[in-house]
């Protein structure tokens, strides 16, 4: 039997099961806070004092400042300091940012909200824990269960969101992220004793976690989610101005949506953990331009919004489990902490790059300039994504002939 079949039916060890159930908790209820504002906030900050098309965008994608900035150094300092310390310090500045924004009435105050939620940046500790916790043998598995998990976590908050700001409000939704911080707080005392951190290597300093393979890795979950943010910018004008939806209404479309998209992404899944490296990520992108496309003439009917979000999520949700399980594989045990960082920092980066290019080009009132955008940029991934592979081609190729 050989190596990739073993490493499929090796199963997770009781402490490794139960480390990944918590940290995957605490990453579901903080992610929640976030996720439940992308289909309601830009709507609510349209309506605060000062808004701008600009500044909608801003107010969606600032967190993603902070998170960009703090990840690198706080995935650092996990490494040298621990994992909990600093997953405890940001869940407590993630709750002063939710409170903030909540009282705030006007557009200047959510975006400085926002961007305190940002600093609270623990999303590169949390997949450095993870790590620490299991055994590469079943690292795939881990980070696909904890893929899943944030995935699970977008779906309910994509429900859930509409349905608590219709109900309620939205800055209900910011007290709601502060609470959660709380809860994600006590789950830390459920995780096995003895999780142990690799022994660092003073010789390996920050520059390792900069190597080409971790790069491209690093640019590909960048403009991921510069898609992401940049389309909720638009879906819920989309849904309101073109289709005459309520908001309340919007969390069906999203569910049907999410759901049609497993038919899509759980294949892709099991194929990856069969070998299918490349190919995989090639079918990923393939599925968000065509998503974003289909978005950007989808207007005419709920039905076609909810069949082209399921294209664009069934891509999506598969490069959110695999970007992070082929990082915490290439990424020494050493300098996992800081690599997690860097790749964290270019997710959330992206996050403020997409709340940025959702407000550019929805500044005309059309919301389908945004996803034709997207779709641009989505294809000038593809590219350059295939043309990173022909050299690893030619070399593979090279070395059949000289075999035969």
């Amino acid at each position: 039997m050989n190596e990739d079949a073993n490493r499929l039916l090796d199963a997770m060890l009781p402490d490794e099961r139960r480390a990944v159930s918590v940290v995957a908790l605490i990453a579901m209820i903080r992610m929640f806070g976030l996720f439940a504002l992308l289909p309601v906030l830009s709507v609510f900050a349209g309506e605060l004092k000062g808004a701008t098309p600009m500044l909608i965008g801003l107010a969606v994608g600032a967190y993603g400042l902070t998170q960009a900035a703090l990840q690198i150094p706080l995935g650092a300092l996990s490494d040298r300091y621990g994992r909990i310390p600093v997953i405890l310090g940001g869940l407590a500045i993630f709750a002063a940012g939710s409170i903030l924004a909540a009282q705030s009435d006007t557009i200047y105050g959510v975006i400085a909200g926002r961007l305190l939620q940002g600093a609270g940046a623990v999303s590169a500790t949390l997949g450095a824990l993870l790590a620490d916790a299991t055994r590469e043998r079943v690292r795939t598995r881990t980070m696909a269960v904890f893929g899943i998990g944030v995935g699970l976590s977008f779906l309910i908050a994509l429900v859930a969101g509409p349905l608590i700001a219709a109900a309620t409000s939205v800055r209900a939704l910011f007290w709601l992220a502060a609470a959660l911080a709380g809860v994600a707080v006590l789950l830390l005392l459920a995780l096995p004793r003895g999780i142990r951190r690799p022994s660092r290597d003073r010789s390996i300093g920050i520059r390792a976690a900069f190597r080409p393979d971790l790069m491209r890795l690093d640019a590909y979950v960048f403009v991921l989610h510069t898609l992401l943010t940049a389309s909720f910018v638009a879906l819920p004008f989309l849904l309101r101005n073109e289709l005459g939806l309520v908001m309340i209404s919007h969390w069906k479309i999203y569910v049907v949506a999410l759901l049609l998209s497993l038919l899509g992404t759980v294949p892709l899944i099991f194929a990856d953990e069969r070998g299918g490296k490349s190919w995989t990520l090639t079918v990923a992108i393939s599925l968000l331009i065509a998503g974003e496309l289909a978005l950007a003439v989808a207007g005419i009917s709920a039905t076609a919004v909810v069949l082209a979000l399921a294209v664009f999520f069934a891509g999506f949700n598969f490069l959110e489990a695999g970007l992070p399980a082929r990082l915490s594989i290439a990424a020494a045990g050493e300098i996992r902490g800081a690599s997690f960082g860097v790749f964290s920092s270019s997710q959330f980066l992206g996050a403020f790059a997409g709340g940025l290019v959702g407000g550019r080009f929805l500044s005309g009132g059309d919301p389908g300039s945004v996803f034709l955008a997207c779709g641009l940029l989505a294809v000038l991934w593809l590219v350059l994504h295939r043309a990173a592979l022909r050299p690893v081609n030619r070399d593979k190729s090279a070395g059949n002939r000289a075999g035969n």
